[in-house]
């Protein structure tokens, strides 16, 4: 099992900046892709962004490319979603998700294909 908490949410004007964390525990955290979606007030969740064991592999949502940045610190065992020129559309709730990959450069961008996921935290950006 491995366990996944998000931290670093809260309410911010447009145009600011957070940066979510994600932190595992219960496993070799190395073995596994990370991914990032969101849920807005009525919609179904969706990919955001998604990195690889070792980071050098990374996929986003077309809406957040050039504005969010996933990474991981491996000997943290966390993962970090960095998130600049906030937008009103950008409030959601945010979760993180793991998956067993092994030192590969696979990850993915299937919310099917995770097997863990963290209870979220409430990302609210004002206009």
């Amino acid at each position: 099992q491995v366990q996944l908490v998000e931290s670093g949410g809260g309410l911010v004007q447009a145009g600011d900046s957070l940066r979510l964390s994600c932190a595992a525990s219960g496993r070799t955290f190395s073995n596994y892709a990370m991914g990032w979606f969101r849920q807005a007030p009525g919609k179904e969740r969706e990919f955001v962004a998604a990195i690889n064991w070792s980071g050098d592999n990374t996929y986003y949502a077309n809406s957040v490319k050039g504005r969010f940045t996933i990474s991981r610190d491996n000997a943290k065992n966390t993962a970090y979603l960095q998130m600049n020129s906030l937008r009103p559309e950008d409030t959601a709730v945010y979760y993180c998700a793991a998956v067993y990959t092994g030192p590969v450069t696979y990850t993915t961008i299937y919310e099917s294909q995770y097997n863990y996921w963290g209870r979220g935290t409430q990302v609210t950006v004002s206009s």
